[in-house]
């Protein structure tokens, strides 16, 4: 068996592209306990996402988890599922697209973007393997993930690197760590927020809901708790607010262990008790609507802050494909890409130069 992949066809003189790969966490294939068992036991199984030792959990995952959970998320899939597929990987898709018409726009450097999972399908593995064809010799990895963690910043990372082994001939590499404090960030989310706004007016309590991670990875050095209540902290000064008019906390929480606090569905019960009866969530880590924001936040948490004599609770939609999102997406993009892309780059003189570049590879004997 070879060593490596087999290289994408190339001709001398052929011009070089830079690649983008906008990478999300993941998704099943589809809302079925089939899919979902295939999609957790790759997710569940990655030790960046569940740093129990390796025997023991191997156990729980294959002996208990894979055995009860899938029915259940097949379930909550369905309730959010549209004819399109799954909502994350439909508004992934709109934003590579969305990347790509600005980067074309911007400069005029050949570039590609294409988008990748974490986890399911499109993979990590089959991006790089289209940027390769598309002759891309430099790759930009721009997670969709605003806040660095370990269990997804790095886990894509890992996931990259892994691929490249399979190259002889490995393109250059750059990886966006974070952006949860650029201010075409933060500004996309303030639009964002005011245009909702606009139509439902303000709410009594505006809270910021984050994906949670275990208490133990704070304590050992991961940056993400802090990097969420920053990004909490500058879109609540973004849109004005008093520090009393919003609250950040964490969701989506797995297992017994402890995690970040304050916990989302219990904060807002609380807060239903304490009299505050118009709520709206927004989910500032999320920039792509998927199952935690549709189904957990515009579903359950709902559910919980009504039952709680709450009266109005509106779920503030993910940034998704909007045009400030877009842009900020294109703006950080381009500024890892600076020396990679230029405005001065001229097609008349790359072909100019590829036509050189064939002659003297013919003239050592080369083929075409």
């Amino acid at each position: 068996m070879a060593r490596y992949l087999n290289e994408p066809d190339y001709s001398h003189g052929t011009v070089s592209r830079t690649g983008v790969l906008l990478v999300n966490l993941g998704t099943p294939d589809a809302p079925e306990k089939s899919a979902l068992r295939r999609y957790l036991r790759q997710f569940l199984g990655d030790p960046r996402v569940v740093e129990i030792p390796r025997p023991l959990w191997w156990l729980i995952l294959h002996g208990i988890i894979l055995n009860t959970r899938p029915a259940r998320s097949a379930r909550k899939y369905a309730s959010i599922w549209t004819p399109e597929g799954s909502p994350l990987r439909v508004h992934t898709e709109r934003q590579a697209a969305g990347l790509a018409e600005r980067l074309a726009a911007r400069v005029p450097s050949p570039t590609a973007v294409v988008y990748a999972m974490r986890y399911g399908q499109p993979s990590i593995a089959a991006g790089v393997a289209e940027l390769k064809a598309r002759h891309c010799d430099r790759i930009l990895m721009l997670p969709l993930y605003p806040q660095y963690a370990a269990s997804t910043t790095a886990s894509s990372m890992d996931a990259l690197f892994e691929a490249l082994r399979t190259y002889r001939n490995v393109p250059g590499v750059r990886v966006v760590r974070h952006y949860h404090d650029h201010p075409a960030y933060i500004q996309a989310l303030r639009a964002q927020v005011e245009s909702y706004w606009a139509v439902h007016g303000r709410p009594d309590k505006l809270v910021m809901s984050f994906h949670g991670v275990p208490r133990y990875t704070l304590d050992r050095g991961d940056p993400y708790h802090c990097e969420c209540l920053k990004t909490g902290r500058l879109l609540g000064e973004a849109l004005g607010l008093q520090p009393e008019q919003y609250a950040v906390s964490f969701q989506s929480l797995f297992g017994r262990a402890e995690w970040v606090k304050p916990y989302t569905e219990p904060l807002v019960r609380q807060l239903a008790r304490e009299g505050v009866s118009n709520m709206h969530v927004v989910c500032p880590g999320f920039p792509a609507d998927c199952l935690e924001t549709l189904e957990e936040i515009g579903m359950e948490v709902k559910t919980a802050f009504l039952t709680e004599g709450g009266r109005e609770y509106h779920y503030i939609p993910a940034l998704n494909e909007s045009a400030p999102w877009l842009d900020a997406l294109a703006d950080i993009a381009l500024e890892h890409l600076e020396g990679w892309v230029s405005p001065h780059w001229s097609s008349a003189q790359a072909q100019s130069e590829g036509d050189l570049s064939l002659k003297r590879a013919l003239a050592a004997g080369a083929s075409r």
